[in-house]
């Protein structure tokens, strides 16, 4: 729990400007009328209270599940346990993830607003499930991501164990976690537009229905193909900086405490 945590805290907050430029590329109003550079560290008092208890939900639920899965004996059982329990580690880390994420997305492309002001408006005219917009878009982007991310950080690390002929250091974990993270950024990019779209749609829209499909079929329609990966260059940079920083951070407070 305090090593997902404190691994969490420290990717969200060093990294919040690149989140930002992302989410205002991947805007439906675009960059510079969703605030452009200014107000770049606006929703981060969203992320700052999420952030923790999202990353130790996380690492509990991935650590315990794979615990409990049949592992290590078996090379081809080792990759599927991997994946079983990131997901599942993504879908309890969602219910905390989701209505920080739709308060800090919501700031991001209204930087004049405050966070408690979103909040407030948000529950007032949506309730508590205008805070769950999204929940199923989210986790149907982490799933994929996770994926790919956690068992090709877990495979890298062996990899690099055997080669030199003993456990990789926290440094070296870390920059498995970068090349890991920057690989599955790049591929669930349009996951991650679509799940934006969704949190950002006006209520009663089309989008605000949490239709993944339907929202990559709009934006394929009037953007096409650079429009699915808008984003992608600040969402690699983010998360290939995070997974360095996350993971590397995760495996160092781990070995402290444990």
């Amino acid at each position: 729990l305090k090593a997902g945590g404190i691994a969490g805290v420290c990717v969200d907050l060093i990294l919040f400007p690149l989140d930002t430029v992302k989410t205002r590329l991947q805007s439906p109003q675009g960059f510079r009328k969703a605030g452009g550079f200014r107000g770049i560290y606006a929703g981060v008092p969203s992320t700052a209270i999420g952030s923790f208890p999202n990353a130790a939900a996380f690492f509990i639920t991935y650590e315990n599940v794979k615990s409990v899965l049949p592992h290590g004996s078996s090379s081809y059982l080792s990759p599927a346990t991997h994946m079983v329990a990131a997901s599942l580690g993504e879908v309890v880390a969602c219910l905390i993830r989701v209505p920080s994420e739709v308060v800090k997305q919501r700031a991001q492309v209204s930087p004049s607003s405050s966070t408690l002001r979103i909040l407030s408006h948000t529950l007032y005219h949506e309730g508590i499930q205008g805070l769950y917009r999204g929940y199923k878009s989210t986790v149907l982007r982490e799933i994929p991501f996770s994926l790919v991310q956690f068992p090709l950080w877990e495979s890298l690390k062996e990899l690099w164990s055997w080669k030199q002929g003993h456990v990789v250091d926290s440094w070296q974990s870390a920059v498995c976690g970068a090349f890991a993270g920057g690989f599955a950024a790049a591929v669930t990019t349009p996951l991650d537009v679509a799940k934006t779209r969704i949190m950002l749609a006006k209520a009663g829209s089309s989008n605000a229905s949490g239709n993944v499909l339907a929202a990559l079929g709009g934006i394929w329609r009037t953007q096409g193909l650079s429009g699915l990966f808008a984003g992608v260059v600040p969402r690699m940079a983010a998360i290939s900086l995070g997974g360095f920083i996350f993971l590397g951070t995760y495996e160092k407070t781990r070995q402290l405490l444990l």
